[in-house]
């Protein structure tokens, strides 16, 4: 067992699957501390210790050797400076008329040191976990990302109304209050402790965590300093894998019910069959003790209900699902992670606000045209700022989106071809394209939830298609996705 902690001692056992590697240890830390400080964004705001990260990206050869003896005594004695820790808050409004607190979110300005050295204790800690952690956590992990946990959840509803015509589905979007702000140090070592994260590491991070000096700034004024010891502030590096950390342990207890994560972005989903609900009001009573237990906080108001339930045959008595006494509102349409997700599972309404937002962008096309701007900038700029707004998250709803979505979506693409008079990519080849290359990705990954959707023939050339009945579970991601490989194979 190691006595204390360095970076080398980091870079160690990050590299020792990587038998072959030749440099020395030492010179792997040094080399680490060059390489995040060149790579420095430095159009990121600078701490209140003033240091911009234009400084350290061009000074990274001078001023590595320095900073890497810093964090190694650093990790050695499990103390953080406190000027590393020194925080200024801003906040940011979460929509563009803010009405009250709650619509502001608190970003900690941190020190740009102190990013370079999370990033590096970060690379550590994400190498030491099991893969197998937390898997419907699709935050914070390689491979992984919004459209993952949609196409998870999308297939998971699916293929269960695909099962039998009397099941339907209930979801349930959590929104917790302040999650980051609610976390309490000594619960989240002792869990990390519980993971197999080395004692010195759990006490650094404890420290990272406690007697934080902290100010909060709105235009040109600032509040006087306060010491915080609870919580992970937004805008650090390690912030989202220690809340990632903090939530593995919930998880669903029911073989009929699912938990979905993306970050705070929490689904409890209940999988419901000859009417009985019981399973999944059970896991909400359990995400409410968890939450109770763990110090976090509910925020009944917004979170929302939403049931998918395609028969018709039969009037429903839907059970109301409660929290802490409260009813939570049942919805027909809620915005998950960027997707609107309607009770029947159509993306008209996903698809009316991407072309309205897209539309808007074309003013400012037209306005860069008018400037006679060449015609290779003009189509950068529809990539960057339009077709990046109708491809968001494209393979889990462009193929069960209707005709007259799509057409309605093609005329923006056809406008702006007149506009920068040039050929641009159709959004049925993107979406094709993208979920060949989503589906590649996931097939080498054998960690991925969904790995297993993916089995090949005995041939070893194509994959073994999807059983469905119901043309919605047919035109879905992985189906598609499947067919996809097939045809390029």
């Amino acid at each position: 067992m190691l006595t204390a902690l360095t970076l080398t001692t980091l870079m160690v056992l990050s590299a020792q699957p990587m038998a072959h590697a030749q440099s020395p240890p030492q010179n792997s830390a040094l080399s680490s501390s060059r390489r995040v400080f060149k790579r420095v964004n430095t159009k990121k705001a600078a701490g209140p210790d003033g240091i911009c990260g234009r400084v350290l990206k061009a000074c990274a050869d001078q001023l590595a050797p320095v900073f890497t003896n810093i964090f190694n005594l650093s990790l050695t004695l499990g103390i953080i400076p406190s000027s590393f820790k020194s925080s200024t808050i801003v906040p940011l409004p979460k929509k563009p008329r803010p009405s009250g607190l709650n619509d502001y979110r608190p970003v900690a300005l941190t020190s740009v040191v102190m990013k370079c050295f999370e990033k590096l204790v970060r690379d550590f800690i994400t190498s030491s976990l099991p893969a197998s952690m937390d898997p419907l956590q699709f935050a914070y992990c390689h491979n992984r990302s919004t459209d993952d946990a949609i196409a998870h959840l999308l297939h998971t509803t699916l293929t269960h109304l695909d099962k039998g015509r009397g099941n339907y589905v209930k979801m349930l979007f959590v929104d917790y209050s302040s999650a980051f702000n609610t976390i309490i140090p000594s619960l989240l070592t002792t869990k990390l402790g519980d993971l197999g994260l080395h004692t010195s590491l759990c006490d650094w991070i404890s420290n990272f965590l406690t007697d934080r000096p902290q100010s909060e700034r709105v235009g040109n004024c600032a509040s006087s300093t306060l010491t915080l010891s609870t919580g992970a502030p937004q805008g650090c590096v390690l912030s989202p894998l220690l809340y990632s950390l903090h939530t593995y342990d919930c998880t669903a207890t029911s073989s009929s019910t699912i938990i979905v994560k993306f970050a705070d972005d929490t689904v409890v989903m209940g999988l419901i069959s000859d009417n009985n609900e019981r399973a999944y009001l059970e896991e909400i009573k359990h995400l409410e003790n968890w939450c109770q237990e763990n110090n976090l906080l509910l925020n009944v108001s917004k979170t929302k209900d939403l049931i998918v339930d395609y028969s018709k045959k039969q009037e429903r008595h839907y059970q109301p699902v409660r929290i802490s006494g409260t009813m939570v509102e049942r919805v027909d349409s809620f915005r998950y992670l960027g997707v609107h997700i309607s009770q029947d599972l159509s993306w008209s309404r996903h698809t009316k606000s991407l072309a309205k937002k897209a539309r808007q962008r074309l003013y400012h096309l037209k306005r860069l045209r008018g400037f006679r701007l060449p015609s290779k900038l003009l189509r950068n700029f529809y990539t960057c700022t339009i077709e990046s707004i109708l491809t968001g998250n494209i393979t889990v709803w462009f193929g069960n989106s209707t005709k007259q979505d799509r057409q309605a979506l093609q005329r923006v693409v056809r406008s702006a071809e007149r506009i920068t008079h040039t050929e641009l990519p159709d959004l049925q080849s993107i979406y094709y394209k993208w979920c060949q290359t989503k589906a590649r990705r996931i097939v080498k990954d054998p960690t991925h939830p969904n790995n297993r959707l993916f089995s090949l023939l005995r041939s070893g050339k194509r994959f073994r298609s999807l059983k469905t009945k119901t043309e919605r579970l047919k035109r879905s991601f992985f189906p598609q996705a499947i067919r996809a490989l097939n045809q390029g194979n």
